[in-house]
């Protein structure tokens, strides 16, 4: 089963943020989503998840298919995402707030979802914390056991490692890859740290003023001149 967005056009007040793009996910498959600030990388995700109401464009997954989705059904068809910017509850604890996400999707036994997910993430010690008292790092790991409590088909990923240091990084790409294998997902992954995407990624796309300019392996579209030129410089 592969998630499809196709033609999407996305526009802001005469702004337009996403120019006929189409993202193609397998099951099981890592794909990578970079560009220039501005590009249209996050507005992808928000349309893609619910956030937003593309202009036009349309979206399938097996054989279900919509022109726009809301955020609560997006996440019961198994579209989870998180965000670039952490959104926890002041007074939540960790399990309480993982358990939310999972009563959100109206199935299965909300607290065994948020258990499992938290046992995932080697972070079932910390059920018992207030979530907004974590240290940042940890906080960007909550918010990826929230996203992948209860049915998960594919998994957006918005800057999951922005503000962490390189170990921190590096945690963060060996629970994608955990997700990937233990659930099958597919993922889509925002991220400016390049050793991140070029170690997790299966295939990289491109994107610059709204409009996919590249698509491949890491490899070969890190040597896309086209990209250097817009994206990676010289």
């Amino acid at each position: 089963m592969n998630f499809k967005a196709s033609d999407v056009v996305m526009k802001f007040k005469g702004l337009t943020a996403l120019d006929g793009v189409s993202l193609d996910v397998a099951k099981g498959e890592i794909v990578g989503l970079i560009g220039p600030n501005g590009s249209g990388k996050t507005t992808l995700l928000n349309v893609t998840s619910g956030v937003y109401s593309p202009t036009s464009g349309s979206f399938s997954m097996g054989a279900e298919s919509w022109s726009s989705i809301s955020l609560r059904d997006a996440a019961r068809r198994g579209i989870r995402r998180t965000f670039q910017n952490i959104r926890l509850f002041n007074s939540l604890t960790v399990l309480e707030t993982v358990e939310v996400a999972s009563a959100w999707l109206g199935t299965g036994d909300r607290r065994e979802n948020a258990l499992n997910a938290l046992d995932e993430l080697h972070f079932t010690q910390h059920r018992d914390r207030i979530a907004t008292e974590l240290a940042y790092g940890m906080q960007r790991r909550l918010e990826i056991a929230r996203a992948i409590a209860g049915r998960l088909e594919f998994l957006l990923l918005d800057e999951p490692t922005a503000g962490l240091n390189h170990g921190e990084s590096e945690e963060i790409v060996t629970i994608v890859q955990a997700i990937r294998r233990r659930r099958g997902c597919g993922i889509v992954i925002i991220d400016h740290d390049l050793n991140v995407i070029m170690n997790v990624c299966d295939r990289v796309v491109v994107l610059s003023e709204g409009k996919v300019i590249a698509s491949g392996p890491p490899q070969e579209v890190r040597r896309d001149p086209q990209v250097i030129k817009a994206y990676l410089g010289s």
